[in-house]
């Protein structure tokens, strides 16, 4: 029973904030966070100790009108901009954030570094974001969503900190209802739009 408790935790708490963008050929970013007990569940032997009691950034997603990510850049197939820093110049880049990204945004797995995590994410995502020659805009924004109290996933389903395990169908109801109201606020949003360019 336990297991099925932890489990089912582990799909809800992989939580995402919608952020509408403007002037990109994406429609929203995607805020990824995990609860990293749920990646290293598993495989626990797998992971860095301590493994943090917290919600850590996955990353920050351009993703389209159907809610599929952005393809990561690539100069033949997915020029999503013209000249995106190459990833193994980033860390540098991000030296004035460090402190703040190696507690929130940590790679989980021994043997692989935070740089190596940070430079994947932004291959995959940051190139094709609007920030494709800063990477301390890309980081520090993420950074600041992750931060802000608004998007504690765990405050926004309306689950209170506690040592015992919460009833699972709550917490199903509660992304229910929390997923309804974020639809319907993209489905205004949406309609606001195509009034204004109407």
């Amino acid at each position: 029973m336990v297991m099925k408790l932890l489990l089912a935790f582990s799909a809800v708490v992989l939580a995402s904030l919608i952020v509408s963008t403007q002037g990109s050929d994406f429609e929203f970013y995607k805020l990824s966070l995990i609860w990293p007990s749920s990646v290293c569940i598993s495989a626990p032997q797998n992971c860095k100790s301590p493994i943090p009691n917290f919600f850590t950034i996955h990353g920050l997603w351009p993703t389209l009108k159907n809610g599929t990510a952005v393809p990561p850049y690539d100069p033949v197939k997915n020029k999503c901009n013209v000249n995106p820093m190459n990833p193994n110049q980033i860390v540098a880049k991000l030296a004035p954030i460090r402190g703040r990204l190696e507690p929130k945004w940590p790679n989980l797995i021994n043997g692989k570094s935070d740089d190596i995590y940070w430079e994947t994410e932004w291959s995959h995502h940051g190139m094709c974001s609007d920030y494709p020659q800063d990477p301390l805009t890309y980081f520090t924004t993420t950074l600041d969503l992750a931060e802000n109290s608004k998007y504690d996933p765990l405050k926004v389903l309306g689950v209170p900190p506690s040592n015992t395990p919460h009833d699972i169908d709550t917490l199903l109801e509660n992304v229910k209802r929390t997923w309804d109201s974020i639809l319907k606020s993209l489905a205004a949003c949406r309609l606001e739009a195509q009034s204004n360019y109407t």
